[in-house]
């Protein structure tokens, strides 16, 4: 796979297909567990799935995505961020239709239908997914994932507004205090802060910590397909793509590489991974923003590193008190964090309009952004049938299509 491991002077650059020595490869590759921690347990532990059985696919995905591209995309797969709205959505589904399998059933058709949007971009390029997708509609979505999520941010901030307070008081603290690697991860720190004080207060409900045995396998759950279910997923595919392209691209600048041949690799990678994952009961995944911080970092773009992080996922999966643990984590302390994450996710949206210098003396997008972000936020939805479209789900529509039907109207008037 690699070549010997080589020893390089302070600040020179490790390529994808060279290593350092194993005990610096090593150490790498820890780098990279700790990056991707705070954020890849953060998600189950705020939709209530097992989080040792999270990290486990994670640490399966990365390795089947590693392979997917051949050793030439070093990329960690964790949990993503932009499945939170629609799991929650089908965990509290009315009847028999919901629950956690229906939520899984959703991740994996997420993971099917990205892995055929790679197999296609791998055999007629990536034009067509810029020009489904332009800067106008990514931003529109991501900003519409994060703020959907208000009303579930202000249930877990109500039910301790004290130690919530905490909590966000110490992630801000953290954020401005830390400018390198513990800033990035603030948003973790920030919780462990508001858990030990809440569990000081004596709020931490510890019988499952004490039940839960130190080694065992991660607890597996096997999905259920409801179409009615699945639909909310839509949007999420969306998502994925633009993160998975944005990874792609990151990584081609810092390497100096052309990785376009990549990017449909890329896709299937992560579509396999998070269908894996859904079959299987864990949390559907990306290219993780927090490990191209450590490459920058540390100018070690070595996919072993990855293989490291992968396996030393798996192993770390491997401990039902630690995820107890994780699972005993007081709702304030959630309040706190998912109000700050929430809104950050939204705020990315914005970062991608303002990067790609979107136009809003443009009337359409003016008119497109605006009425999308007010059905999301607001959650416009409505029911046919057995189907109810949410408002994430909805103002996905109206980006995505509206601005398409729209711009053909303006061309076709010039």
């Amino acid at each position: 796979m690699h070549g010997d491991g080589k020893s390089v002077a302070a600040g020179a650059v490790v390529s994808t297909d060279e290593r350092l020595t194993w005990p610096r490869t090593i150490g790498v590759g820890l780098q990279h567990i700790a990056a991707m921690f705070g954020a890849t347990f953060l998600v189950p532990i705020i939709t209530g799935f097992p989080p040792t059985t999270t990290l486990f696919f994670s640490g399966i995905g990365t390795i089947l995505f590693l392979i997917i591209t051949g050793n030439k995309l070093p990329s960690y797969l964790g949990s993503s961020f932009a499945f939170l709205g629609p799991i929650a959505a089908a965990m509290t589904a009315a009847g028999t239709n919901g629950g956690m399998a229906a939520a899984l059933g959703g991740i994996v058709f997420t993971g099917v239908v990205l892995a055929i949007v790679g197999f296609v971009v791998r055999a007629a390029g990536i034009g067509w997914v810029n020009w489904l997708l332009p800067p106008i509609v990514t931003g529109t979505i991501v900003m519409v994932i994060g703020f959907n999520l208000a009303g579930a941010a202000k249930g877990n901030f109500t039910a301790d507004p004290m130690i919530a307070i905490i909590t966000i008081a110490s992630i801000g603290l953290i954020t401005v205090i830390s400018k390198g690697f513990l800033g990035r991860i603030s948003i973790f720190l920030g919780l462990i802060v508001g858990y030990l004080v809440a569990y000081a207060m004596g709020d931490v409900k510890t019988e499952g910590i004490k039940a839960a045995e130190w080694f065992a396998l991660p607890s597996f759950t096997s999905p259920t397909f409801d179409t009615s279910i699945m639909i909310l997923f839509l949007p999420v595919v969306l998502v994925l793509i633009a993160e998975n392209v944005g990874h792609v691209k990151s990584v081609a600048a810092m390497t100096g590489k052309d990785l376009d041949d990549q990017m449909g690799n890329a896709l299937m990678a992560d579509g396999l991974a998070t269908t894996v994952a859904g079959f299987g009961g864990g949390s559907g995944t990306t290219t993780y923003a927090e490990n191209i911080g450590v490459m920058a970092a540390t100018r070690v773009y070595s996919t072993a590193a990855y293989w490291i992080a992968g396996i030393g996922a798996i192993l770390l999966s491997l401990s039902p008190k630690f995820g107890a643990v994780l699972s005993a984590t007081p709702a304030g302390a959630l309040g706190g964090v998912s109000t700050a994450l929430f809104g950050m996710i939204g705020i990315l949206g914005a970062r991608i309009w303002i990067d790609s210098k979107v136009d809003f003396a443009n009337p359409t997008n003016l008119l497109i952004a605006g009425a999308s972000l007010i059905i999301g936020i607001a959650d416009y939805s409505w029911t046919k049938g057995d189907y109810t479209f949410t408002g994430i789900v909805n103002a996905t529509l109206v980006a995505v299509v509206g601005y398409r039907v729209l711009t053909a109207i303006e061309k076709m008037r010039k």
